[in-house]
This record gives structure tokens, C-alpha cells and sequence, in this order.
């Protein structure tokens, strides 16, 4: 039977106001924010000042020259009354007055009672008081026959016998000039102040989503994700630049993390077997109660399994010793050569024994700064494999400099290590063979390059042609 109910899809949950003000909360609270809050105010405040600055410009150059022309007619008008009089000075007003040049112009002659003789404006304006300088006043004009009160701006003269001569211009075009100014800088105000709000939340934004990115990155990681990195833009900015050094934090700290717990793969592997025959030897013992001998075989065999573990332990230790220090102790210098030359006279009757002819070729005076303790031992685990692993033959060791650097190298001739695998060799509890069974824990070139490395120094494995070669190199001391 076929159902009648109709399915209908779930509603997409809204935010609730409340998450959406959080929200807005936490945007405010942010850096980013704040950042680009200051980018507006400075930008507001720029482009404030810049537009004050118009105006005030636009609107004191309108006047200076309304003044000036004012004050070039009224100089020829004083020159005209100085040379002609008061009746040739009342009929030059008369004519300008009546004349197309005076449409914007102002002028009116009175005589010391007020009256006017001249001009096209029907008397004195109220309120302005009689004395030289510039005036301020309102004119009537007819607009479509109707009276229209206008801005004027002038300047009065006081003749001899209290005649009076003003002077003015209609400044109302010059008024709706400014006001247009005005206007037009409003709005350009208002849009550049727009497209400064709109540029700080595109900055806001752009900062928020680069720092989220690393936010949820670092989550993931936290939450085991170790593989997860920041993601680039590819603009090459700081904050690809911060990425690019997280990334490879999170890179080391991955490798790190792996190779510990390799390490711990590598211990749980190499340590199984000695304990299990130290195990067994004990059992061994207790079994076999009434036999002095087979007993003190055990213990004695015990003893033995006892101190490859004690010797694997305190190589690690040794190790992590070696790989704790950033930059090596600024110990007093030694010669790099008399190390040399103690680590040869120690293993060379081991040597003789095994069929090898050990040779010391030194400089004299190569000194370097360092653990002269430690850089024995990683002689000494660098001769011990030489030893173990090739089949006799000349084993070399050479002390010189080279480019201001402290070179030490030991080359046999004995089977060598592939190219492929000179790298991992470094590496702890590696052992090429395959059968594992020379003695040895594989930790001896993991103290060497750990040496190495603390006392600033490069180590690298090349073809000896045939045999290996070791090359470790130093800094020099100055002293």
C-alpha cells in the first residue's frame, strides 16, 4: 500500500538573534576590527580636512576677487571725483548705473543727509552704519517682477563735505556658487567616507578570514590532524609568510612525532628479544635449583643480556643529550687533530687484530670549540663501525682544513652503504643488515650526526672507491 504522507524538506535553520549579535560581538572585539576601524576614522578624518580645505579655497577665492573688483572700480571712480568733482563723479555713477557693466555692480552717490544723487539703488540700506571699509548688506531686486532680497558686499568712501560713495556687487551668484560647492563636497564627502567603510570591512573581513584560516587549521592539528596545513594565497604577503613558517613547524613537529613513535616501534622491537633471553636465563635458573654451574651460567649470561640493554639505554641517552643543545657549550678550544690522534692510538691494536692498517694523516693546529668528550665518542662510533663491517684493508683517518672549516674524515674500504640508504643510516636503531646479527644496537651514527650537529657542523657519507668515507666538518675557532 502505497503511504498518502507527503515529505516535506526540512527548514533551513535561521540564526537566532541572539547568535547573531555574538557574533557581532566577538567581530568587535577583534583586531581586525579595531584595525579597521582606525583605518576609517583616519581616512574620515583625512578626507574631512581635505574637502574643509576645498571649500574654504574655493569659496575665499570667490571673495578675494568680488574685493578686488570692487576695489579697482571704486579707485577709478575717487580718481574721477578727484579730477572732475562731485557733478562729473554723479554723472559717471549715473552712466555706469544705467549701462549693461552695472547689471552685477552697485553703486550710489549720496550727499551727507542720505540722499541719494547717483546709483541704482534706491537709498542707504537699513542698517549700515556710514564709515569707510567693506559693508555687508541686502539689495532688492525684481525677479519675474517681484522683489527678491540679494547678498551684496561693498565698499564706502566719505568725500569732502560728507558726500558718501558706495560701491558693491551682487553676490548672490557668488552665494549659490558656495552653496553649491558646498553641496557637491557634501556628497563627495559622503561617498569617499562610504567607499572608506566599505574598503575597512573588505580589510576587516580579508584579516579575519586569512587569521581563521590559521585558526581552523591549528584546530584540526590540535584535534590530531597532524598532516593539515595553513593554505596559501599565493600573494607572497606576511601572512603567506606566516603560513609558509607554520607549515613548516607543523612539518618538523610531524616528523618529530613520527620519529618518536618510531623510536618507540624501535625500542619495543630491539629490546624485546634481550629481555625475553634475560627472562629465559632467569626462568632457567629457577628450574634448575641443585645446579651451581647451569646457575651461574644464567646469572652470568643474565649479566650479559643486562648490559647490551644498559648499553642501548645510555646510548639514547646519550643521544638526547647530543640533540637537547641549540648551539654547543663556548667551551676553550682544542685541536681537533689530538682527538684524532688519542682515538687511533686507542683502536689501533683492535685493528692490527682485525687485519686493518690504521693511518692518522693530521695538520697540526686545527682547532675548533667544543665537547672534546663527545667528539672522541662519535670518533670512536665512526672506527667501531669501520671495523665491524668492512673486511680489513687500509682504514684512514685524516685531520685538515678546507674554506676556513675543521674537516675530519674516516674512509675504509670495505663494502660501503648504498646511495639510497646514506641518509637513514642516521637514523636510530637502523641497521642495513639483514640478518641483524652483529653485535650492535644501531644507534652509533644517530650519536654521530647529533654530535655533529650540536657543534654546528655537517656530516655527509660519500664513495671511497671502493669503502665509505665520512666527512664531518666544523666551524673554526677564532682563538
Amino acid at each position: 500500500m502505497v503511504s498518502d504522507k507527503i515529505h516535506l524538506p526540512a527548514a533551513r535553520s535561521l540564526p537566532s538573534p541572539r547568535r547573531f549579535f555574538e557574533r557581532q560581538r566577538r567581530l568587535v572585539r577583534t583586531h581586525a576590527f579595531r584595525l579597521a576601524a582606525l583605518y576609517f576614522l583616519v581616512f574620515a578624518a583625512s578626507v574631512l580636512g581635505v574637502l574643509c580645505f576645498v571649500y574654504w579655497t574655493s569659496a575665499d577665492f570667490v571673495e578675494r576677487q568680488t574685493e578686488a573688483t570692487i576695489d579697482t572700480d571704486i579707485t577709478g571712480l575717487a580718481e574721477q571725483y578727484a579730477q572732475r568733482g562731485l557733478s562729473g563723479l554723479v554723472q559717471i555713477v549715473a552712466a555706469r548705473s544705467a549701462g549693461d557693466s552695472g547689471e552685477a555692480m552697485l553703486y550710489l552717490v549720496t550727499d551727507p543727509d542720505g540722499r541719494p544723487l547717483a546709483g541704482n539703488i534706491s537709498g542707504w540700506p537699513l542698517g549700515v552704519p556710514a564709515g569707510n571699509g567693506w559693508l555687508s548688506f541686502t539689495v532688492e531686486v525684481r525677479v519675474q517682477r517681484k522683489p527678491v532680497s540679494h547678498p551684496a558686499r561693498g565698499s564706502m568712501i566719505i568725500m569732502p563735505g560728507g558726500y558718501r560713495l558706495l560701491v558693491g556687487r551682487d553676490i548672490s551668484d557668488a552665494a549659490a556658487f558656495r552653496d553649491r560647492v558646498k553641496l557637491t563636497l557634501l556628497w563627495s564627502g559622503m561617498v569617499a567616507l562610504g567607499v572608506g567603510l566599505l574598503g575597512g570591512a573588505a580589510m576587516s573581513r580579508n584579516l579575519l578570514r586569512r587569521v581563521e584560516l590559521v585558526n581552523r587549521t591549528s584546530e584540526r592539528v590540535m584535534a590530531g590532524n597532524l598532516s593539515d596545513r595553513v593554505p596559501l594565497d599565493g600573494t607572497g604577503d606576511e601572512f603567506d609568510l606566516l603560513a609558509v613558517n607554520l607549515n613548516r613547524m607543523l612539518d618538523q613537529i610531524e616528523r618529530l612525532m613520527t620519529a618518536m613513535r618510531e623510536v618507540t616501534d624501535d625500542v619495543a622491537h630491539d629490546l624485546k628479544t634481550p629481555l625475553s633471553r634475560l627472562r629465559a636465563r632467569l626462568e632457567l635458573a629457577l628450574i634448575e635449583p641443585g645446579d651451581a654451574g647451569a646457575q651461574s651460567e644464567a646469572i652470568r649470561v643474565a649479566i650479559d643480556e643486562a648490559d647490551r640493554l644498559l648499553v642501548t639505554f645510555n646510548a639514547l641517552l646519550r643521544i638526547a643529550e647530543a640533540e637537547a643543545g641549540a648551539v654547543v657549550d663556548m667551551a676553550a678550544p682544542f685541536d681537533l687533530a689530538e682527538v684524532a690522534r688519542a682515538a687511533v692510538e686507542l683502536y689501533e691494536p683492535v685493528a692490527e687484530e682485525k687485519g686493518f692498517v690504521l693511518t692518522l694523516t693530521a695538520e697540526p693546529q686545527v682547532d675548533i670549540r667544543g665537547d672534546r668528550h663527545l667528539l672522541s665518542q662519535a670518533l670512536a662510533n665512526l672506527l667501531d663501525n669501520a671495523i665491524k663491517y668492512a673486511d680489513g684493508g687500509a682504514l684512514e683517518v685524516r685531520v685538515f682544513r678546507a674554506d676556513a672549516r675543521a674537516v675530519l674524515e674516516v674512509a675504509d674500504h670495505g663494502p660501503g652503504i648504498p646511495q639510497n640508504n646514506r641518509e637513514i643510516v642516521f637514523d636510530r636503531f637502523v641497521r642495513l643488515e639483514p640478518s641483524r646479527s652483529t653485535p650492535g644496537n644501531g644507534l652509533g651514527l644517530s650519536l654521530v650526526r647529533a654530535v655533529v650537529h650540536r657543534h654546528l657542523g655537517t656530516i655527509a657519507l660519500a664513495d671511497n672507491h671502493p669503502g665509505l668515507r665520512a666527512r664531518l666538518e666544523f666551524p673554526m675557532s677564532c682563538v
